[in-house]
């Protein structure tokens, strides 16, 4: 499949199958007219690369997490573990956050809030 017919099929632009392919996400062979020619099954690799970053996964942990996925026997329970790494992640990112919150709270309240000494 050309890089116009995967696009129009996945949805993503030319430039951006062009990236994921410099980053080493997907990979195509040259044609002899120098045509990059895509097997079937990236297409679902760009969707499943797509879908990882709309559920907060940046291009580098698709890359670094991505072979083990796509080569594993069962790919579900791989996928799973990688999801409740990321929720765990999350949730510790928004922890840091209320405490950061109840740090600027406090400092609010005060006459002058940088202050060394100020919790």
């Amino acid at each position: 499949m050309r890089i116009g017919q995967l696009a129009a099929a996945t949805g993503v632009s030319r430039d951006t199958l062009r990236f994921y392919e410099e980053q080493g996400l997907i990979r195509s062979r040259r044609l002899e007219n120098g045509y990059r020619d895509y097997p079937d099954e990236v297409r679902e690799l760009v969707d499943y690369i797509r879908t990882a970053q709309k559920l907060g996964f940046t291009l580098a942990e698709v890359g670094n997490r991505l072979p083990a996925v796509w080569n594993a026997a069962e790919p579900g329970p791989a996928i799973t573990q990688l999801l409740g790494e990321k929720l765990r992640e999350i949730d510790e990112r928004i922890e840091g956050l209320r405490a950061l919150r109840e740090q600027l709270a406090v400092r609010v309240a005060l006459d002058c809030p940088l202050v060394k000494g100020t919790p």
